[in-house]
C-alpha cells in the first residue's frame, strides 16, 4: 500500500528545518520550534501538519516580518550548502501567505526565490486574492524569467481552481486577466511549464467552455507539435464532454452512421481485477471519418447513485463501410482519488463525444 501523503511532513523533516533555520539565525530556538511543530503530529493529515509547522514558525521567528523573511531566505539552499527545500517549504508558503500581506513586494520576492526549491503556488494565491491587479502585474514579468520554475509559477499560481489550494473566485468569474500570462508561455521550451498552461486552461474551461474553445481556435493554426499537444491537453474536459467547438478544433465532427457493438469479457468482476471489454466500430457512411473513442465508467457512490468518469482511449480513421475491433482492460483497483462500492456499475462508449453503446456490470468487493 502507498505511503500516506501525510508522512511527507514528519518529525525528521521538522528537525532538518530547525537545523537549516538555525544556520540562518543562530539565536533561533530550534528546540521550541521542534516541540511545537511535532506536538500531536501523528494524528494530523498533510495540510494540518503543514499548518502546525507554520504556527510553530510564527511563534519562533521574529515578530518583525521583514526580519523573519530575511531569515527564511537565508535558510533556502545556497551555493555553499543545502537548505530548506521540498515539502519543508509547504508550511513556509503558509507562513508567507499569513504573515506577509502587509509586505507585498517583499513577500512576492521571497516566494519567487522559494519556488525553484519546491513551489510557491500555494503561498502566492492569497496575494492574488488580496490585490489581483498588483499581483498579476508582477507575476506577468516572471513569464520571461530564465528559471523555468519561476515561469511555471506564473501559470500554476494563477490557476483559478488549483487543487489543494484556495480558489480564486474573481478569476473563476472572469479569467481574462490570466490569459496574457498563458499566451506568453504557450511555446515555453519546458514541457513542465507547458503542462501547467494546459492545466490552467482546463480549469478555465470548467466555467467558461466557449472562451477556451475560442482560445484554442485562435492559437492552433500553424501550431508546433508541442503547442498542439498543449492545446489538446487544455481541451481534455471539453473533449470528454463532446463540446462541438472543441472537437472541431482537432478535426472531429459529429459522427455519421457510426455503430459500436460492445462486448464485456464478463458480466461481473471482483475488486482488484480488470474489466475487459471490446467494441466493433462500423462506419456505414459513404465518407471516411475521423473518430475519437473514449469510454465512461459510471461508479457506484456511497449513496447508491452513479457518477461517471470519462477515460481517454483511442483515435482512429475509419474508411467508408469499414469496421474495426478494439479492446481494452480497465483496472478496478485501489487508488487515492476514488473509493469503490459494490453494486451495478455501467460502462458507456463515446465516439466523438456521443454515447454509442453501453452495458452494465456488477462489482463485488473481495
Amino acid at each position: 500500500m502507498a505511503e500516506p501523503l501525510k508522512n511527507l511532513l514528519h518529525p525528521g523533516l521538522v528537525k532538518e528545518m530547525a537545523e537549516h533555520v538555525s544556520r540562518a539565525a543562530p539565536d533561533f530556538d530550534a528546540d521550541r520550534f521542534t516541540r511545537l511543530a511535532t506536538d500531536g503530529m501523528a494524528a494530523l493529515e498533510l495540510m494540518q501538519r503543514a499548518e502546525r509547522i507554520k504556527d510553530a514558525l510564527v511563534q519562533t521567528l521574529p515578530a518583525d516580518y521583514a526580519a523573519a523573511a530575511k531569515i527564511l531566505r537565508r535558510a533556502l539552499p545556497q551555493e555553499e550548502g543545502p537548505g530548506l527545500s521540498g515539502w519543508a517549504l509547504l508550511p513556509v508558503n503558509q507562513f508567507v501567505a499569513q504573515q506577509g500581506l502587509q509586505h507585498f513586494d517583499l513577500s512576492l520576492a521571497l516566494l519567487k526565490a522559494l519556488t525553484p526549491h519546491f513551489t510557491a503556488e500555494f503561498g502566492i494565491r492569497r496575494f492574488i486574492h488580496a490585490e489581483q491587479d498588483r499581483a498579476l502585474a508582477e507575476i506577468s514579468g516572471w513569464t520571461t524569467d530564465p528559471d523555468h520554475h519561476v515561469r511555471r509559477l506564473a501559470s500554476e499560481g494563477t490557476r483559478p481552481r488549483l487543487p489543494w489550494a484556495m480558489r480564486l473566485p474573481a478569476l473563476v468569474r472572469n479569467p481574462a486577466p490570466v490569459l496574457p500570462i498563458l499566451v506568453a508561455l504557450l511555446d515555453d521550451p519546458e514541457d513542465y511549464v507547458r503542462r501547467s498552461v494546459a492545466n490552467s486552461l482546463n480549469d478555465i474551461a470548467k466555467d467558461h467552455p466557449a472562451l477556451v474553445a475560442d482560445f484554442v481556435e485562435r492559437h492552433i493554426e500553424g501550431a508546433s507539435a508541442e503547442r498542439r499537444q498543449l492545446l489538446r491537453h487544455a481541451s481534455r474536459t471539453l473533449l470528454k464532454k463532446g463540446d462541438a467547438k472543441a472537437l472541431a478544433n482537432f478535426g472531429f465532427v459529429a459522427a455519421r452512421g457510426i455503430g459500436a457493438a460492445l462486448t464485456l469479457a464478463a458480466p461481473a468482476i471482483v475488486f482488484g481485477d480488470k474489466l475487459g471489454f471490446s467494441i466493433v466500430v462500423t462506419n456505414a457512411d459513404a465518407a471516411p471519418q475521423r473518430l475519437m473513442i473514449d469510454y465512461a465508467i459510471h461508479h457506484v457512490k456511497a449513496n447508491g447513485t452513479l457518477a461517471p468518469k470519462v477515460f481517454k482511449w483511442k483515435q482512429l480513421d475509419l474508411s467508408a463501410g469499414a469496421s474495426q475491433t478494439i479492446g481494452k482492460d480497465h483496472a478496478i483497483r485501489a487508488i487515492t482519488t476514488r473509493r469503490y462500492y459494490p453494486g451495478k456499475h455501467r460502462i458507456e462508449i463515446l465516439i466523438n463525444g456521443t454515447v454509442c453503446a453501453a452495458a452494465d456490470f456488477d462489482l463485488h468487493m473481495a
